[in-house]
């Protein structure tokens, strides 16, 4: 299915740039232009709005689940710590860096896209205060915050309601029920919206090229080109943590999970690469016990590849639109993506729905989401890539501080544990 998947992607790749080619050479009038932009973009308008149709109940069962269960993961104690600090150590240097990489490379400069109509009246960057932000996060009503997206309210309440539910012990367990199940039922929603990507990417590339030409493909070449040299720094960033805590035995860590990273890289799914990957961590030395913990936490806590994607991408479509935002707003978006990333982790396509709820929060054009699905598949392919590098990394340094780091035989290594 990975595969077929991502052949229908490439096809729709291929084959929106061409019709989007052919379109803009045969139609010169700007009307006629306008027209078939606007039938393609009922397709990726409608993709777009099942995306915002999910994102409330997406964000709340995920959070609260995910919180409710986090008893489970303190009641390791001190591995449970230690694995958490290492989690969102490297989830702000990964948002801070894709932060970094986009204000130096600038990949979206020099597009300037209208703005489209609909965004035009709400987007004002120089109204933002701190005094708005904090009276912001609390909600008024959670269902007014799940009926206009309000991602960081919802985010807000889910909290309350997670943390209010573990500490109850057994005593709300039809409620924590009812949670993981509108969770599971809200993932199966999201896999089938994802299953409609190769038609959305075939209309968004094919309205693009349509109304700007070809030469609008050098963009999507410094966007991609972009973002691969800053997984490059984040991989040097991580190999580098990895040296200080493990020491040089990190490099052949590295080379130990190539394997599992090249298939992650392939089926652009780092999941699929998890057994391999678990295999990998106990053959070089990281104790079972460990490896068993901390991987299957980073998955869900640890995707340091999409987290940095997603930084870059939202100040990539600011950049596209020429809008300009604050250093209060920047950081109110790090915090922001902090927090929602790590109650979707387990979504198809998990940074699409973020940056979608960013960019509804921060009233920045919706469009800008069709723009980077047309090439999301072949980003996707190195976020998932460098989420196998950095839980590895992860399950080492914390198996290092916890005296669990092993030299194993060559022989010997199937049978620690």
């Amino acid at each position: 299915m990975n595969r077929l998947f991502t052949l229908l992607i490439v096809a729709a790749m291929v084959g929106g740039i061409a019709v989007g080619a052919w379109c803009n050479q045969h139609f010169q009038d700007p009307a006629q232009i306008k027209e078939i932009v606007g039938w393609f973009k009922v397709v990726t308008d409608v993709f777009l709005r099942l995306i915002k149709m999910i994102i409330a109940p997406l964000v709340f069962s995920t959070l609260v689940a995910g919180i409710a269960h986090m008893g489970d993961a303190g009641s390791v104690g001190r591995v449970g710590a230690k694995t958490m600090l290492w989690f969102v150590s490297a989830s702000l240097v990964s948002l801070l860096l894709g932060l970094a990489m986009v204000h130096l490379l600038q990949p979206g400069v020099g597009l300037t896209l209208p703005v489209p109509d609909a965004a035009a009246a709400t987007v004002d960057t120089a109204k933002f205060t701190l005094q708005e932000f904090i009276t912001h996060v609390f909600p008024k009503s959670i269902f007014e915050a799940m009926a206009n997206n309000e991602i960081l309210q919802i985010v807000v309440f889910s909290i309350f309601i997670g943390v209010a539910v573990a500490s109850l012990d057994d005593k709300a367990p039809q409620i924590l029920t009812l949670v993981e199940q509108l969770a599971a039922i809200m993932l199966k929603v999201t896999g089938y919206v994802m299953r409609l990507a190769p038609l959305a990417i075939f209309a968004a590339l094919a309205a693009t090229v349509t109304q700007y030409g070809v030469e609008i493909l050098t963009i999507y070449a410094k966007f991609i080109g972009g973002f691969y040299l800053s997984l490059g720094v984040l991989w040097a960033t991580l190999a580098l943590a990895g040296l200080l805590f493990v020491g040089p035995r990190i490099f052949r860590l590295l080379a130990s999970v190539w394997q599992p990273t090249l298939l992650a890289f392939g089926t652009a799914s780092s999941e699929a690469a998890y057994p391999r990957t678990l295999e990998a961590l106990q053959k070089f030395g990281v104790s079972r016990k460990v490896a068993s913990f901390v991987l299957p936490l980073g998955y869900s806590f640890n995707l340091d590849g999409s987290m940095m994607y997603c930084t870059f991408a939202t100040l990539f479509i600011a950049q596209i639109y020429g809008i300009e935002m604050s250093i209060s707003q920047q950081i109110t978006m790090l915090l922001l993506l902090m927090v929602t990333s790590k109650g979707m982790a387990g979504v198809p396509r998990a940074s699409l729905v973020v940056i979608a709820a960013t960019l509804a929060y921060f009233k920045l054009p919706e469009a800008g989401l069709a723009l980077i699905l047309a090439v999301d598949q072949v980003l996707d392919m190195g976020r998932s890539a460098t989420n196998v590098v950095g839980n590895s990394v992860a399950a080492a340094v914390v198996a290092k501080w916890e005296g669990q780091l092993e030299t194993p035989e060559p022989d010997a290594a199937k049978a620690q544990g």
